[in-house]
């Protein structure tokens, strides 16, 4: 039998954050992983550099049926005292934008020092260790392994979400809250590309490989970022952001010259260059790939801006400001890099990411319904929702 004061399922940035802070306190800290390998996931976000945290982090970066859940735990381990271990560990890091924060060199980088952390606490890390079974006991929880018997007094739940199910992504952190009793919200994928329907698929798939300034909106919700044109829809950091707010049978509203006053151009346009075709002077503004495509999506005739009629110069105006397209769907769990929903706050204490139903039982990171947005906040709530258990079991 292997006991230990705490065990964390999930090796994960969460889990072994919350696996060395623990052991930092005298814990004696056991994590186990399904995987082959621990931090799969961290050592592939950011283009393998890994996007660690956001200098501008607060609770009104992220989606959470209970807005103020996060507020407690982001307020007592925030991006700068990560910000701090990292430059700890001499990892020589850049601001990407919009205060993202990048690895100069590799997403290893945090893994080493997720490693070197739970070393330094005599934390004990076991792979390749499949949960067959967990139940409560008097004096904590026991569980069955492929890896042999564990017994512990607090049990930290950090399996992440569905998306990315190459890595190993399971629903096993929902099954376990559902099995004490816990309730949990519905999942979907977030941060994940939009599918399109044929008819504009065929059209705008000419686009592959080209990315737009752009404001996106949905729900009451709008992000400035680049859309990117995909051969099966569209992606890129806009795309990724607004989906998190989109729900099937929702229409996108993609304002695609956010920097000039369509109108305006066009009736400059029409004054000064009266012979110019609609996609020569569409070409000054945007890609020539851009320009004709659009013309096509429109059904726009391609004649001298001096032929408009202010009917068709409004319809011109009116697309670029206000280009509403309706998605087929999203590419789902597949290419999504969070899940949405999760284990309900209104089960766990803000303070300490523990259970109010089930004593010692914790939940922190993905599996919980708190998603960020794109640009470093989930690793961020990873780090502290991790920290904030840590410091109960």
């Amino acid at each position: 039998m292997n006991k230990f004061d705490v065990v964390v399922i999930g090796a994960g940035a969460a889990g072994l954050f919350c696996a060395a802070e623990a052991g930092k306190r005298g814990r004696s800290v056991a994590v186990l992983d399904h995987a082959k390998k621990i931090g799969r996931k961290i050592l592939m976000s950011g283009g393998g550099r890994c996007n660690f945290t956001n200098m501008y982090a607060s609770h009104e970066n992220y989606l959470c049926s209970n807005p103020h859940f996060c507020k407690s735990a982001l307020s007592r381990y925030t991006q700068w005292d990560f910000i701090s271990l990292v430059a700890e560990y001499g990892i020589a890091y850049h601001e990407k934008t919009l205060g993202q924060l990048f690895c100069d060199e590799s997403a290893a980088d945090i893994v080493n020092l997720l490693v070197s952390e739970c070393r330094k606490a005599n934390v004990e890390i076991t792979t390749r260790c499949e949960i067959l079974s967990v139940s409560k006991t008097d004096e904590g929880f026991a569980l069955s392994t492929s890896m042999g018997d564990y017994e512990c007094a607090s049990l930290v739940v950090a399996t992440g979400g569905l998306s990315l199910p190459k890595l190993g992504a399971t629903p096993f952190g929902y099954k376990l809250a559902e099995q004490f009793g816990l309730n949990v919200l519905p999942t979907r994928a977030g941060l994940v590309p939009f599918t399109l329907h044929e008819k504009d698929k065929t059209i705008l798939a000419e686009l592959s490989g080209v990315a737009i300034d752009t404001y996106a909106t949905c729900n009451d919700t709008t992000f400035r970022e680049n859309t990117l044109f995909t051969h099966r829809g569209l992606s890129g950091p806009a795309m990724l952001q607004i989906s998190s707010y989109w729900q099937p049978g929702d229409i996108l509203h993609i304002n695609a010259s956010p920097t000039f006053d369509i109108a305006e151009s066009l009736a400059e346009a029409q004054l000064k260059n009266p012979d110019s075709l609609i996609t020569t002077w569409l070409s000054k503004h945007f890609p020539k790939r851009v320009a004709a495509t659009f013309c096509e999506l429109n059904r726009w005739d391609n004649k001298p801006v001096k032929q408009l009629n202010s009917k068709e110069a409004d319809a011109i105006a009116g697309f670029f400001e206000d280009w509403q397209i309706h998605p087929n769907g999203t590419e789902g769990y597949r290419t999504a890099e969070v899940t949405l929903g999760g284990v309900d706050t209104d089960e766990l204490s803000s303070k300490t990411m523990m259970s109010k139903k089930v004593e010692q039982l914790f939940f922190i990171g993905e599996v919980v319904d708190v998603t960020g947005w794109l640009g470093g906040y989930n690793f961020q709530w990873a780090w502290s929702s991790g920290w904030a258990a840590a410091q109960y079991v």
